[in-house]
């Protein structure tokens, strides 16, 4: 077969420094202050803890280097939509944009907004009926700050990174320094155990992948794109370790246990009452370079569907003048909202439940997930962790189809690696839906209607798959 042509054209502005901090800044959001007491309360005691956490690692370390190749053998703008397209045909490619567009990216970016707002309310005193128009000013701001180009976004997304590193190692420097140390446990292991355990790990670390979006636009590809996904996926591990150790010296197992925000209470501990302030603005901070990073890789997805699909041709458009997909990301903005209202309103969960009833199912169970951070948690994860597993599966499809194909970076110990990476997502996806019940209706309902809007596109001209610019 013939090596797949690269029709972007667009200007590769991406050093490795930025593809690493758009990794940090997408994973390392909200997760590290609230996963930690339900990983530890699951565990019997604080080294098994850390080891789960390490083990996330390894995982996501090995789902990386089944990335790697996919992202250096196909280096086009987005990600695991050419891989999926090239794999199983132009409808599996069409379904992941238009789940990317209803469901997960724009879900992902709503679940940091509501995490940005759930901690802004307090912090500023404020009516918790502001929360969904928090999280949705969050994201038209960051939404507006990227329609003014690649330049402008990579340096947000560079910004608040480093701040983020910097102030979870504030964290890290005042549990070693000034905690007590005791890890020392007093009551067996609670709650379901070790598997629930490992759902918040490895939610904790998602959104790694997403860097291979924006492969086309990273310079010396064949060697910043695995080495970005490699050290970004070590790197990541390594923040989470220190931050659960500074959790555990300053806390104590059983102190971690029954926080609900160590950090918060880790810092009013050690450096008085100040300290609560400084992380609730610390999450902020993370949850903004989660938004930013998400809004940034995501637009390319729906850029890269627009170029090869007619229906959604005008998302395809990249504006010469900014150098950045517009419309792409005006319509990920305008979903973004949408499903923050929907799930954080009464008017927009009343809406729902009212369709659902249309059709002859029954409202969804809101009140079980406590807040719009929970509930688009919960309702999008199964459809991420179902193309997760598609996009494993996809490595070994393409190894046979595109046998005679140049790698440059080919996954060690193949066919053990990407097998563990698809035997994590099964795992997941079945714990997801497990977890969410009929709430993943929220990601599944939109996921079925692209089967017949594939179908009323699939006339598109095939020779329709260079980006157009305006």
């Amino acid at each position: 077969m013939q090596k797949p042509t690269q029709p972007d054209g667009l200007p590769a502005r991406l050093g490795l420094f930025d593809a690493v901090s758009i990794i940090v800044g997408i994973v390392v959001g909200t997760s590290i202050f609230r996963a930690p007491p339900q990983v530890f309360s699951n565990v019997s005691g604080p080294w098994m803890g850390l080891g789960l956490w390490a083990l996330g690692g390894a995982l996501s370390f090995v789902g990386a280097l089944c990335y790697a190749e996919l992202a250096t053998t196909y280096p086009r703008t987005g990600g695991d939509y050419v891989y999926l397209s090239r794999a199983f045909g132009r409808w599996m490619g069409f379904l992941f944009g238009w789940a990317q567009l209803t469901v997960i990216l724009t879900g992902s970016i709503g679940v940091m907004g509501y995490a940005f707002a759930d901690y802004a309310v307090p912090l500023f005193a404020l009516d918790a009926r502001w929360t969904p128009w928090l999280a949705a000013g969050a994201v038209a701001a960051l939404t507006l700050l990227n329609l003014g180009g690649i330049v402008f976004g990579k340096a947000a997304q560079n910004i608040l990174t480093v701040a983020k590193v910097l102030g979870l190692a504030g964290i890290v420097i005042a549990g070693f320094l000034w905690g007590d140390g005791s890890w020392e446990t007093q009551q067996p292991m609670s709650g379901p155990g070790l598997g629930l355990a490992m759902v918040f790990v490895l939610y904790a670390y998602g959104g790694w992948n997403d860097a291979a979006f924006v492969a086309a636009e990273v310079r010396h590809r064949e060697r910043n794109i695995p080495l970005a996904l490699l050290l970004g996926t070590a790197g990541i591990t390594v923040i989470y370790l220190l931050v659960n150790a500074a959790y555990l010296a300053g806390l104590g197992f059983e102190g971690v246990r029954a926080s609900s925000a160590p950090a918060a209470d880790l810092m009013q501990k050690t450096v008085g009452p100040w300290g609560g302030k400084a992380i609730s603005i610390l999450v902020m901070i993370s949850a903004l370079g989660a938004i930013n990073g998400l809004i940034f890789t995501g637009a390319r997805v729906y850029a890269a569907i627009g170029a090869e699909h007619r229906f959604f041709a005008l998302l395809g458009r990249w504006s010469q003048r900014v150098d950045a997909p517009v419309w792409s990301l005006v319509a990920q903005g305008v979903v973004t909202l949408g499903l923050i209202v929907k799930v954080g309103t009464e008017s927009g969960r009343n809406a729902i439940d009212t369709t659902l009833q249309l059709v002859g199912l029954n409202g969804l169970p809101w009140d079980d997930y406590y807040g719009g951070f929970n509930t688009l948690v919960a309702g999008t994860a199964p459809v991420f962790w179902l193309f997760f597993l598609l996009t494993g599966i996809s490595l070994f499809v393409l190894r046979w189809k595109d046998a005679d194909l140049p790698r440059v970076f080919t996954t060690p110990l193949y066919p053990l690696t990407p097998l563990v990476f698809c035997a994590t997502c099964v795992y997941m996806l079945y714990s997801s839906l497990t977890y969410a019940g009929s709430l993943s209706l929220i990601g599944v309902v939109p996921l079925a209607v692209g089967l017949p809007l594939y179908w009323l596109s699939r006339g598109a001209d095939p020779n329709h798959t260079a980006a157009k610019t305006n």
